[in-house]
């Protein structure tokens, strides 16, 4: 019998997050630090995050912005 190799799931840096929300390195730290959005430490201490919590907070932050835009 042959064993698979667990899937590694690609993960994201804050560079990346920060560009798909349009906001500093920064405030993806932030986020990360007070809850706000979900990040796996390395080994190295840097932080990664999973492109699933990233899709999920995109697509919250989306609804907040159309039900308080006043156009």
């Amino acid at each position: 019998m042959t064993q698979s190799k667990p899937e590694i799931e690609a993960l994201l840096t804050p560079a990346e997050v920060a560009a798909a929300f349009g906001v500093y390195v920064q405030t993806v730290a932030r986020w990360a630090r007070t809850g706000r959005l979900k990040s796996v430490q390395t080994l190295g201490g840097h932080r990664r995050f999973r492109p699933a919590d990233v899709q999920a907070l995109l697509e919250a932050d989306s609804r907040w912005i159309t039900a308080h835009r006043n156009w």
